[in-house]
């Protein structure tokens, strides 16, 4: 990986934070302590970034999302940052930023670190129209985003995130018959399913019986283990994260 870009992306600081106020206009909306909320606690994927009049498309990973406190989270495209924004009138202003150092096949290198250049240029105008959120700098380069609604529980293929299963683990909760179904890894798995507050009851699992590679044979295992008994769930945008009575915590990521 780039020397350059790793140092660049652990050393970025964003202007300090200002103190929040501000309006809002009809239609439209400039972010200030009225739209705020249209801003905060959303899932925006990044759609592109423009920079001197050219446009760079986002990988599929890029996003960010902004909690009610000011907590920023999201993704390059690549590697994960975290960082801190506050509301002024109408524009967001980004604390001092930390980012992961990984390097992903497929996601351009320049594209991250444009990124990240035009989230650390200084008070950023903000228009959110509809599910569009527009970033603006001052010399008007852009960041286009749109909403991204969470995954729901049922109906969504969950692909277990298990080096050993390579995607090949999944389940699905039908939402109709209230059944969950899909594969251990090596056989296939079908079981009743009871929703409730946070958690999933699983009854019986019914399975096929073949032989696998050891490795899915043991991830096969840990995921029988959460049959015939409840288990509590938790959606993180697209993430889904079971745990298991006895403390046993699976992964599942939304399959595209």
């Amino acid at each position: 990986m780039d020397t350059k870009r790793l140092t660049a992306l652990a050393a970025l600081t964003l202007l300090p934070l200002a103190a929040a106020c501000g309006s809002e206009d009809a239609g439209s909306e400039s972010v200030g302590a009225g739209a705020k909320a249209s801003v905060t606690g959303v899932h925006w994927a990044v759609d592109g970034v423009t920079v001197d009049g050219k446009k760079s498309d986002a990988p599929s990973g890029a996003w960010l999302k902004i909690a009610d406190g000011g907590e920023v989270k999201g993704n390059l495209g690549c590697n994960h940052f975290g960082a801190d924004a506050a509301f002024a009138d109408s524009q967001v202003t980004f604390g001092q930023m930390q980012a992961t150092e990984m390097a992903c096949e497929g996601v351009p290198v320049d594209f991250e670190q444009t990124l990240a250049d035009t989230l650390a240029d200084g008070d950023l105008t903000t228009e959110v129209d509809g599910d569009k959120l527009t970033l603006t700098t001052g010399g008007g380069d852009r960041i286009a985003l749109s909403k991204q609604e969470a995954a729901p529980l049922k109906g969504t293929k969950w692909a277990v995130t298990s080096p050993e299963t390579d995607g090949k683990a999944h389940l699905t909760i039908d939402p109709k018959t209230g059944q969950v179904s899909g594969s251990l890894g090596c056989n296939k798995v079908r079981a009743d399913a009871t929703v409730r507050d946070g958690s999933i009851t699983l009854g019986t699992a019914s399975t096929t019986r073949m032989m696998c590679d050891a490795s899915l044979m043991k991830t096969e295992k840990t995921l029988l283990g959460l049959f015939d008994g409840t288990v509590d769930y938790r959606i993180d945008h697209r993430t889904l994260t079971l745990t298991s009575e006895n403390g046993e915590q699976v992964n599942a990521a939304a399959a595209e």
